[in-house]
């Protein structure tokens, strides 16, 4: 499996996303996240827990489920994913930018 330094899959900015909207369930991110297999999904969540970025909640309910929900550790991630989806876009209209000046320039 690999990882980044610090030891976070560089997969998982997308379960991470889904999470800064609040509390989920093990399959609502299964579905969200489809076609991620249970033990991949497990894999990442396990991990990100282990970081304290992550929490899990056991309710014992029939039927039973587990919820997952951000610590304040992994709320402070937020802003960092902010920042580079205002990065993304500005990098996305640059290069259509580049693109039309080129083609018109042809």
């Amino acid at each position: 499996m690999a990882r980044t330094r610090n030891g976070i899959l560089p997969a998982s900015d997308l379960l991470l996303h889904h999470l800064f909207n609040g509390v989920k369930r093990f399959g609502e991110l299964r579905r969200m996240l489809h076609p991620i297999s249970p033990k991949t999904l497990t894999d990442r969540l396990r991990l990100l827990e282990e970081r304290g970025i992550v929490t899990r909640t056991i309710y014992s309910e029939v039927p039973l489920h587990v919820e997952y929900q951000l610590t304040e550790r992994g709320r402070r991630l937020e802003p960092v994913f902010i920042a580079m989806g205002v990065w993304l876009q500005s990098e996305d209209s640059g290069q259509k930018n580049e693109l039309v000046s080129k083609s018109l320039s042809s």
